[in-house]
C-alpha cells in the first residue's frame, strides 16, 4: 500500500483461498475451514462462484430447529413463527453437502474496493468471509474481519510510530 493512498481489498484480502465443490461434505467443509483457519469457503461450480458456506451455517445446522406454532381459528389454520423460515432451518439441519448447506446467490465484492466499501458491506449486509473477484468476475482472494483487524492493528502502529516521532 503506497503511502498516502487508501487502502483496497487487494491489501487485506487472502490470496489463497480454499474452496468447496458443491458435492463437498460437510465433514470435508469443517476441516478445510479448520486447516486454513477460515470462516467460510466460497463453492465453486465449472470455474464460477455459485455459492459460500459459513462457519454460522455449519453451527446452525447442530442448533434445534423451532417448529413453527399452528394455531385454529374459526374455519382457518394460522402459522406463528417470526423467525427464520421453518423450511430454511430444517434444509440447513439436514444437509450433507457444500450444496444443500450454502447460500446462494454470493455477495462479493472487487478487488479494488476501498476498505471502507468492504466494512460497509460486511456491516450491512452481515457477511464474513467476502469472497473478492476480479473484472472478470473470478474469485482472486478472500475478506475476512480477521484481515480488517490485522489491517486496523498495522494502521495505528504506523500512526502511534508517527506521533511519537513527532513528539
Amino acid at each position: 500500500m503506497a503511502p498516502g493512498t487508501e487502502p483496497t481489498v487487494r491489501d487485506v484480502m487472502r490470496h489463497e483461498v480454499p474452496v468447496a465443490t458443491p458435492s463437498t461434505t460437510i465433514a470435508e467443509l469443517a476441516r478445510l475451514m479448520t486447516e486454513h483457519r477460515v470462516p467460510g469457503l466460497p463453492v465453486i461450480a465449472h470455474g464460477e462462484l455459485v455459492g459460500i458456506v459459513t462457519e454460522a451455517d455449519l453451527i446452525q445446522r447442530e442448533a434445534t430447529v423451532d417448529m413453527p406454532s399452528i394455531v385454529a381459528f374459526l374455519d382457518a389454520v394460522i402459522v406463528a413463527d417470526a423467525g427464520t423460515p421453518f423450511e430454511e432451518e430444517l434444509r440447513r439441519v439436514v444437509a450433507t453437502t457444500a450444496e444443500e448447506l450454502m447460500t446462494s446467490p454470493v455477495i462479493s465484492i472487487r478487488d479494488s474496493a476501498t476498505v471502507a466499501e468492504l466494512a460497509t458491506l460486511m456491516l450491512q449486509q452481515q457477511v464474513n468471509p467476502v469472497p473478492v473477484v476480479d473484472d472478470g468476475r473470478q474469485i482472486v482472494g478472500l475478506a475476512t474481519r480477521s484481515g480488517l483487524i490485522e489491517l486496523i492493528a498495522r494502521l495505528e502502529s504506523v500512526t502511534a510510530i508517527e506521533d511519537a516521532a513527532r513528539d
